[in-house]
């Protein structure tokens, strides 16, 4: 229970007298009987005796001044609850006698020469506190109100005519105050050099600059207080908030890297509907956020299969169950069949037996993956790819709405999970969750993707040492012998391509995913309705590597 000071204004008491009325016995007058010459000091006697109780924390007696007993008593343990009220002081500062038959406000009766009426205008100073779930925040809220008194037909007694605005203004019987934090915005969104991310003039950037600008972290400056009028299901009345003290704003830094940002701008003007993301392995920290194509930010919202950059965790998942290596002969059939449904490679390539796993890899052959459909059933596929890759969960990289950028369903079998095993079928990802599958690989442990420094990041297992190694031979050999071969990358890159098809779309989707452990760098890129990811995809992630 919260503790109310007391604040004595005027030491006024009830009293119990004796009328005798002509021809009449005497009876006992139980009430508040003030002592003033005029129905204005009355008036004013009650109302600081109603106001002293109040201050002092005896909901009881100040309801007892009132011709409404329970509902004041409800309304002002209301009042405490809802503003957290620690203490609070008021006074009379006007009295004026009311003239007219009908009563303007409560139950008083209506004015007659002995029964007078009589409105006092208050002074409150409440000092309140917003809920200490959300940090020790209080200040003073001072206001005037107004009330009712009137002495009661045939009695000495006066009472206060109840209302649920004698407390404040504008309450009602189906409303209640309470105190509210008023959180701080951000004035400027900056990248991690100080120069605000609205200046590369990306969809995407901007779009984050509004979202964090509007609802920033927490521990963004001093919050500011405010008591509102609130529905009985807690829904502000519209324009009933009074500010008590204003937030501190600030400015809000991101991980976003000059030079990164530039080089991905650059990289994804190549081609239209291209997103690109890049991202710090041994931090997570996102780098570069890129979109070229009207206001669209499929860096973070494009929800499309990955194609074959899937088959990095198609083939940590083969290996780290014991399935095979990344030198197990694996024959890759030009046709594989499965619940009747029938996979072809493309251009009806295939592979002898002889091939190493990590030559299929390489030269992006499906059916060396989809054949293995069977041993990661029950799951077994989603699983690996939340516990080493963290990703089938939401993360929250910041913007304060957790959001789930890559889905492998669980349920997938037979002809369905056939297809996700080479990235098809209802999979789907974004260049965010695959920019941090390759930095998982390169760094050999999930770091969550970011976009403010300090952020929760939540955690997955760490690659087995030799799973890693594997994946990373697998990745390189797609660079050396692969189909990313020739395209001009460095010797410290590894990469992945992927082409995915989709229905109804004249051209498949264009997926690269690579890392630099030099540089400590990884990137994904996506271009959709454009063709094999070597062709366009891959450029592009050259073009950004080259400038970076």
């Amino acid at each position: 229970m919260t503790t109310v000071a007391v604040v004595v204004v005027v030491g006024v008491t009830a009293t119990i007298v004796s009328v005798v009325a002509p021809g009449k016995k005497s009876h006992p007058v139980v009430g508040f009987v003030p002592t003033g010459s005029t129905p204005e000091q009355n008036g004013e006697q009650i109302t600081t005796a109603f106001l002293t109780a109040w201050g002092a924390g005896n909901f009881g007696l100040a309801a007892s001044y009132t011709d409404s007993p329970r509902a004041a008593g409800a309304a002002l343990a209301a009042y405490r609850e809802g503003l957290h009220l620690r203490t609070l002081s008021g006074s009379p500062i006007g009295a004026t006698a009311l003239t007219g038959s009908a009563p303007p406000t409560g139950s008083a009766p209506a004015e007659t020469a002995s029964t007078p009426r009589v409105k006092v205008t208050i002074a409150v100073n409440a000092l309140v506190a917003a809920p200490a779930s959300t940090g020790a925040i209080s200040g003073t809220w001072g206001y005037h109100s107004s009330l009712v008194a009137y002495q009661k037909p045939d009695s000495p007694a006066w009472s206060i005519a109840w209302a649920p605005d004698d407390l404040a203004p504008n309450l009602t019987a189906a409303t209640h105050l309470a105190a509210v934090p008023v959180a701080p915005k951000a004035t400027s969104v900056l990248d991690a050099s100080g120069t605000s991310i609205t200046s590369y003039q990306d969809p995407g950037l901007n779009t984050i600059a509004g979202v964090l600008k509007t609802s920033p972290p927490k521990d963004l400056g001093q919050p500011g207080l405010a008591v509102e009028i609130q529905s009985a299901d807690g829904t502000p009345v519209k324009g009933s908030q009074a500010a008590i003290s204003a937030p501190v704003d600030g400015t809000l830094t991101t991980t976003i890297s000059a030079k990164a940002e530039q080089a991905a701008r650059s990289a994804v003007a190549e081609h239209p509907q291209s997103s690109l993301v890049a991202v710090q392995p041994s931090t997570g920290q996102i780098l570069a956020i890129a979109n070229n194509s009207g206001f669209n930010d499929f860096a973070l919202t494009a929800a499309v299969a990955p194609g074959s950059t899937g088959k990095i965790i198609s083939a940590a998942a083969l290996i780290s169950q014991g399935v095979l290596t990344a030198s197990t002969p694996v024959a890759c059939p030009a046709v594989y069949t499965v619940q009747g449904i029938s996979y072809h490679n493309d251009k009806d390539e295939s592979e002898p037996a002889s091939t190493p796993m990590s030559y299929n890899f390489a030269q992006s052959c499906n059916n060396a993956f989809s054949q293995w459909w069977e041993h990661e059933s029950g799951g077994r596929l989603a699983s690996v790819a939340k516990e080493y890759f963290g990703l089938n969960q939401p993360w929250d990289i910041g913007l304060g709405t957790p959001a789930t950028y890559y889905n492998q369903p669980a349920t997938a079998s037979g002809s369905e999970l056939a297809q996700n095993m080479f990235g098809q079928g209802h999979v789907t990802a974004s260049p965010l969750a695959m920019a941090s599958v390759a930095a998982t690989v390169a760094n050999g442990t999930f770091k969550q993707p970011v976009l403010l420094p300090g952020a929760t990041q939540v955690a997955a297992t760490p690659l087995p040492a030799n799973v890693d190694s594997q994946l990373k031979t697998m990745m390189r050999a797609v660079v050396t012998e692969g189909t990313a071969a020739g395209l001009g990358f460095g010797p410290t890159v590894y990469a992945k391509t992927g082409t995915s098809d989709v229905d109804n779309q004249e051209q498949p989707n264009s997926w690269f995913v690579a890392f630099d452990p030099a540089k400590d760098i990884a990137v994904a890129c996506l271009v959709l309705n454009a063709g094999y990811g070597a062709e366009f995809a891959a450029p592009e992630v050259q073009h950004f590597l080259s400038n970076y």
